[in-house]
């Protein structure tokens, strides 16, 4: 992934006005991320734990950056869960995470919602930099196939965000 700025990854949101934009948390480490084990950039706010945010590109290629929203219920934590992003297994660590439609349909109400990886660092973890701690299936695809069907799994998740 290509060294995103704070400026980029602000101008990138598209279900939030450019106001909420402006005033979200950006990770305060960007400069010292591993650039180039990420898909995309994902993370939690820490000032209010159920917030995260993802900026990955899109089917043409833009920049696209969403909020999301965890579930404040931890009903089913020690379950066996698979991220529908990175398709990791693990027992706790995946929550459903929804995020408002973009334009108008967001501003009706309607949403989008998948199970992702809580810390959303998916792509930590199709490397093996990141573990799970949890025992089970074995990855068999090469990593180049799983970075593949990661960004194209993001790809479409933001593609269903905007509608």
């Amino acid at each position: 992934m290509e060294r995103l700025d704070e400026k980029t990854i602000r101008a990138s949101f598209v279900n939030c006005s450019r106001g909420e934009a402006s005033r979200l948390p950006v990770p305060r480490d960007l400069g010292a991320l591993r650039w180039d084990d990420l898909d995309f950039l994902g993370w939690r706010d820490p000032q209010a734990p159920l917030r995260g945010y993802l900026v990955g590109l899109d089917d043409a290629g833009v920049w696209r950056g969403v909020v999301l929203r965890a579930s404040d219920a931890r009903a089913g934590v020690a379950r066996r869960s698979i991220c529908d992003l990175c398709l990791t297994a693990r027992t706790g660590g995946v929550a459903l995470l929804v995020a408002p439609r973009a334009g108008k349909a967001g501003q009706r109400g309607d949403s989008v919602g998948t199970y992702l990886c809580e810390d959303l660092q998916c792509s930590l973890y199709v490397r093996g930099v990141l573990s799970t701690g949890s025992v089970g299936m074995h990855e068999t695809l090469p990593l180049e196939q799983r970075v593949q069907r990661l960004t194209t799994n993001v790809a479409t998740f933001l593609e269903r965000v905007r509608g």
